[in-house]
């Protein structure tokens, strides 16, 4: 099944090229692409063999997210977001994970960081807030949007936390969200990474959720970090750069039934730092590209002029911003990382 989603994304690559213009103009995937997407099954490709999914190692993502940005960077964008779904899903109660994602090709959209406001309520909580870039929201299922945790209006952590206030992640149905139609951008315009909003949703405890605590079988894809990985194979299917090396160290160690503190701190702070290269590098790639083709890259009909603009915004995403390499020297030095789940810290 791996070389068969493989294969169907490098067949859909060329349809996605000839309809990227289209994807662009209307500033989300339409709903043929997202069928075509889930066709090559790649929105279940992150499942274990324990829910009769093909459980791809982080370096198989990779390599079928770039294979469709050969095509189109915001589908793959898109294609990478969905996938995560069977990443959430080994986060969850088993039980209600298997209830809630009966089919491996529903689609999980949101923002994983703590920009809502939840009250604890029998039951369950009650959400609000907003946030933003929800990429491919306007096709997802259900939406995961992380927020932090009140308890008669006032800040709650757990006992024996290390926070002063704890956050946890939030799954509701994408109905109960409302979507605001605010991305315009230079480049990625395809992937509909729309802010969105929720006021007082009833949200069940059994579908909150914790990066802190898997559910899941133990294994290389229930880790903090798993759902970032493959995140980079948008850039380098745009102009492509080697970064296996150090996901394939990862893979094995956390495959042997190892840990990430199993990896030296050198080999823990690689990956990460392979992500922000591969994204920034693509981005330095196709800009010296543009230059070298002159004035046949300045027409919006060149893809050039659009590889420069999807280049341009993938390099603002938080993982490939200065917060990584804070994180990663950090991390080496023995200090505190601004963004430790991209080390696997929680």
């Amino acid at each position: 099944m791996t070389t068969e989603i493989l294969r169907r994304a490098r067949e859909l690559a060329p349809v996605l090229r000839e309809r990227a213009p289209e994807i662009e103009a209307n500033r989300t995937l339409p709903a043929e692409v997202v069928e075509l997407l889930r066709g090559t099954g790649v929105f279940g490709m992150c499942y274990g063999p324990e829910w009769g999914g093909p459980g791809l190692t982080s370096m198989e993502q990779t390599e079928v997210v770039e294979a469709l940005a050969y095509g189109d960077a915001s589908a793959a964008w898109c294609a990478v977001i969905g996938a995560n779904t069977g990443i959430y899903a080994n986060f969850l109660d088993q039980t209600v994970a298997k209830e809630v994602f009966p089919r491996p090709d529903l689609v999980v959209a949101g923002l994983l960081q703590p920009s809502g406001r939840a009250e604890r309520v029998p039951g369950g909580f009650r959400l609000s807030g907003r946030w933003s870039f929800g990429s491919g929201i306007k096709h997802a299922d259900w939406v995961t949007s992380g927020a932090f945790i009140y308890d008669g209006g006032e800040p709650w952590a757990a006992p024996g936390s290390k926070h002063r206030h704890d956050s946890r992640q939030f799954l509701v149905r994408r109905e109960q969200v409302e979507v605001i139609d605010n991305w315009d951008t230079t480049g990625l315009c395809g992937s509909g990474s729309c802010d969105y909003t929720m006021t007082d949703v009833f949200v069940p405890e059994e579908h909150t959720y914790t990066f802190a605590t898997p559910q899941g079988r133990p294994g290389p894809l229930t880790q903090p970090d798993s759902f970032t990985r493959a995140m980079c194979g948008v850039p380098l299917g745009v102009a492509r750069e080697g970064v296996y090396g150090a996901m394939r160290r990862q893979w094995a160690v956390l495959a042997a039934g190892g840990t990430l503190d199993d990896l030296t701190p050198t080999e823990r702070a690689a990956s990460p730092l392979s992500w922000l290269h591969a994204f920034r590098s693509a981005r330095t790639i196709v800009a010296r590209t543009y230059d070298l083709l002159q004035t046949w890259s300045i027409n919006r009909s060149s893809p050039m002029d659009r590889w420069l603009r999807d280049t341009t915004v993938l390099a603002q995403h938080l993982v490939a911003q200065d917060r990584i390499l804070q994180s990663a020297g950090a991390y080496l030095l023995g200090a505190e990382p601004e963004f430790g789940i991209s080390l696997g810290l929680v």
